[in-house]
């Protein structure tokens, strides 16, 4: 690997960084206030409502993540609570990524000043998106937008570069984690899905203002997929399809800018492990599908072709486009499952 790498839940609950001097302004004394002269005025019905009734909110209504606690609250939020909660909150809430991150970065500008405190954002951004099935994405999005608006550059090394290192810790031990037990390989599956998403939105801008995609993870997905097909267990299986899924047609591109075989090499590794390994029925279909994908340019429909309805028989991205399903405990599940086609048919039933 490159220099790239080398160098480089509680119910959600509005905080805000510590207060400025500015904010804490004692109450003044009503007594020292001057009395208001008496104004005589016409006879009017009496209200029942109070000036100092809580605040009314509509059932379902979340306040703005950003908004601050009451005057007066001392009750100010750690880094690491802070940054928790926010990912919490955007978890539950990914609309409002749009609307909050700028003054979740700008908070961050003024808090993470030190090496310590940026080590801990990096850890606590990577934990999230590795160990939350739905968060990858998100997580993904976070880290491109703070990599371009975090000021912070110490000599160890600035967000991205940090990230990046964190990330090599994993892929260091990336052979020993696909032969590891379940426990292992899923924490090492979490990590492939996020680095296949990192590889998507993670924006490195050139000298002079072009945006291109980080290499280095293009030659780290590349050595995860021979990881995960050197263990050709079902789930290691699962997770290799779901990355090529996701990051295949970009991948390809990418290769063949260069010259590059390597997707070719990968298909016929999965041919191979078709052919030979011992894994179960369904994951054998799902890696099938996989390679009828690739063979129609992944799915993608050029503007002149003739529409027909998706079908089995006619698109054979007609199943690989099918959503992934979680379980209650978060664990995640798709048509290559055994089990998937109980579960819907139980769903169907007890919607009848």
């Amino acid at each position: 690997m490159s220099d790239g790498f080398d160098r480089a839940p509680e119910q959600t609950r509005p905080l805000r960084a510590p207060p400025s001097p500015q904010d804490k302004i004692p109450p003044q004394n009503s007594e020292s206030a001057m009395a208001k002269p008496q104004v005589v005025v016409a006879p009017v019905l009496m209200s029942k409502l109070s000036a100092n009734a809580p605040e009314f909110y509509p059932s379902g209504y979340s306040s703005n993540y950003t908004e601050s606690y009451e005057d007066g609250c001392e009750d100010y939020p750690t880094l690491s609570e802070y940054v928790q909660d926010f990912l919490n909150h955007l978890t539950e809430q990914p609309g409002s990524f749009e609307t909050e991150i700028e003054q979740f970065a700008e908070t961050l500008n003024g808090w993470v000043t030190t090496d310590d405190a940026l080590q801990e954002l990096v850890e606590l951004i990577y934990q999230q998106a590795t160990s939350i099935p739905n968060f990858s994405y998100m997580g993904a999005r976070l880290c491109n937008y703070l990599s371009h608006h975090l000021t912070i550059s110490p000599q160890s090394g600035n967000f991205r570069q940090l990230l990046l290192q964190r990330c090599r810790t994993e892929y260091e031990v990336k052979d020993q984690a696909a032969k590891g037990d379940e426990v292992t390989r899923k924490r090492f599956h979490a990590f492939v899905l996020f680095l296949g998403e990192l590889y998507l939105n993670l924006e490195i801008k050139g000298t002079n203002g072009q945006v291109t995609r980080a290499d280095i993870l293009q030659v780290g997905l590349r050595e995860l997929l021979n990881a995960l097909f050197s263990n050709p267990v079902d789930d290691n299986l699962i997770c290799a399809v779901k990355l090529l899924k996701l990051t295949g047609s970009v991948l390809e591109d990418a290769w063949k800018e260069k010259g590059k075989t390597d997707m070719e090499e990968i298909i016929q590794r999965i041919e191979n492990v078709v052919l030979d390994a011992n894994c179960s029925r369904d994951v054998k279909q799902m890696l099938l599908k996989l390679v009828e994908l690739r063979s129609s340019n992944w799915g993608r429909v050029h503007a002149t072709s003739t529409y027909r309805e998706a079908t089995p028989e006619n698109d054979p991205n007609y199943f690989m486009n099918e959503p992934t399903f979680y379980t209650s405990d978060g664990v995640p599940f798709t048509a290559a499952d055994p089990d998937i086609w109980m579960i819907l048919m139980m769903r169907w039933t007890q919607r009848l």
